[in-house]
Order: C-alpha cells, then structure tokens, then sequence
C-alpha cells in the first residue's frame, strides 16, 4: 500500500471476527498508508485470510495470554519496528478510515510541532439503529482543540508511543487515555481537530450490550484513577467518584436510611431529578429524555466495574476482558 504523502504513514488494525467491517477497513486505507499490520486475536471467521488478501501484514495474536487491545496494538508496532514510520494510524477492525482523514491530520501535525497524538471525529455508520448507537455516536464527539486523550482511532508518532514504552498492555480497559497521559508527561500534546476521522460500528442494539460497556468503563475509570489519581493529572478521579456516588454510595445510604425510617425513601427521587436536569441540559431533543435515563442507569454498571476492579485487587484475582459485542 502506497502513502499519498511524503510523510511514512503505518497502520495497525486490530480485531476479531469482524467480518465485512474488516473488509471495508482495511479497504479504506488503501493509498493512505504504504503498510498495514493486522492484529488479528482468535477469529474464527475469514478475518485473517481477508487480511492478507488486502495486503496486510498479519499477526496472529498469541491467545494462551491473556487478551487485551493494548497487548495487540503493541504487537503491531513491534511489527513495524524493522523500518519505522513517522506517524502509525491505529484503527479498530470495525472501522474504516475517512477518504480525506490523513492529509488533514498531517495538516495538525505540521500545525502543532509539539503533538504526538491527533485524533478527530469518529462517527457511528448506524446511529439510528438503536438508542445505544446514538449515545455512543453523541460520545465520540469531543471537544475541539488541545484534549487529554483520544480513542482508538488515532494517527500518532511512533517514535513518541515507542519512548513511552507503548501501551500498558495489562489494562482491559482505558488504554488509550493511560497511553495519552504519559505522553502528556514527556511534554507531548494531543489534538482533537475539527475532520471526520473514521466510521464506526458500534453494534448496540440490546440493553444488555449496552450495560457491558458501561461496567467496562467503571473498571477504566478505577483503575485508571488508582494508578494515575494523584495530583496533578488526577487521572479519571472524577469520573470514578461520580459513579460511585451515584451507582453505590447513594443507593446504600438510601437502603439504610430506610431502613432507619421508611420516610426517607422518598430520597430516592433525586434519581429522576437527576434524570429531569440532564435531560434539560441536553436540548430536550426527541431522545434527550431516554439518554438522560440511560446516564443515570449507567452509574449503576459503571460502580458494578469498580467493585469489579477492587475486588480482583483485594483477591488478587485479576479481571479478564469484559467484551459487550
């Protein structure tokens, strides 16, 4: 595969049993990028004969380990080490690349000499498929501008990940953000530009989907604060007191509040309370409502994957992949 750029411009993909959204993918780097590693974990469908039909190079991921994204994406840079490139494009398999994405991050880059991350706007294929789809295309549009962290998909300097030391690969979950902060501290910058970078796939359609995902980021955001939670980065802090706030802490002092007298039940409405004002402060749109409800309800999942965390760290136990799809 040929860079349209003078810049060396690598991909590493990662996934398993994606089918046609590999397919496309890896399609959509076409002419983008001069090589394209894919990191392929256990399919069990044509992912990995697709792959080197596109061209990619292929790792088969060594499943006796335990799996994680970042243990896969490191694999890939590992892989492009014989002849590194300047910037690695990382992409989830059920992603495809925007036609007019690596030229406008390339423009970031060259615009901000201190990035070494530049992501843009990841945008669900299928947001009025189901509720969930929309709420996580609603989340993948950050703010624009300087940012702490990007997502999966991003376009990087691979001397910067490789001094940082990559990926940690033992989190399941949160890797990139963890991955930004450090590069944050060898003084890099993470931009998030105002482009259309990849299309997206989320696949949400059941409720039980949905739940997954939020534990999963429950388990992100504690473990993230535990190993990054002091000053000043305070990684995730807030996000991890939120949850348990509201999906743990509350719910248990209701219990035993009622317990005590059955009257203080009726502190149980500052739930819908929560969900009225955050559906005012969202526009009052057509599912504004329901996205509210589903905030509120995802505090619970969210303080479920905290317990998860301390508890395999009280236990020593530590949690496998928490996989919603």
């Amino acid at each position: 595969m040929t860079a349209v750029t003078e810049h060396k411009v690598d991909a590493v993909v990662i996934g398993r049993n994606e089918g046609q959204r590999l397919v496309d993918g890896l399609a959509s780097l076409s002419g983008h990028v001069r090589r394209v590693v894919y990191v392929d974990s256990g399919s069990t469908d044509h992912s990995v004969q697709n792959a080197r039909a596109a061209g990619a190079i292929v790792i088969d991921l060594d499943m006796t380990r335990p799996f994680t994204a970042a243990r896969a994406r490191n694999a890939g840079l590992e892989a492009l080490a014989d002849d590194p490139p300047e910037f690695v494009q990382f992409l989830d398999g059920d992603c495809a690349l925007d036609e007019g994405w690596t030229r406008a991050a390339l423009a970031a880059f060259a615009q901000h000499p201190r990035a070494v991350v530049v992501c843009g706007r990841r945008q669900e294929r299928f947001p009025d498929r189901s509720i969930y789809n929309l709420m996580a295309d609603r989340e993948w549009n950050t703010p624009i501008g300087p940012a702490l962290a990007c997502g999966g998909d991003a376009l990087m300097r691979y001397a910067a990940v490789k001094s940082a030391g990559g990926y940690r690969a033992d989190l399941i979950a949160g890797e990139e953000p963890e991955l930004c902060l450090r590069l944050r501290r060898d003084g890099g910058e993470i931009w998030r530009i105002d482009a259309l970078m990849t299309h997206h796939d989320a696949a949400l359609t059941r409720f039980g989907q949905w739940w997954k995902r939020a534990v999963r980021a429950g388990h992100a955001f504690a473990e993230g604060a535990y190993l990054h939670g002091a000053a000043p980065e305070r990684h995730w802090i807030k996000e991890r007191n939120r949850a348990a706030l509201w999906g743990g802490l509350l719910p248990v002092a209701i219990l035993i509040a009622f317990a005590i007298n059955p009257a203080f039940l009726a502190v149980v409405l500052i739930y819908p309370a929560q969900i009225l004002r955050l559906w005012a402060r969202s526009g009052r749109g057509p599912h504004d409502l329901k996205i509210a409800a589903l905030t509120v309800i995802g505090k619970f999942a969210e303080a479920q994957g905290i317990f998860g965390f301390w508890k395999g760290r009280i236990t020593g136990r530590r949690r496998g992949l928490i996989e919603y799809k």
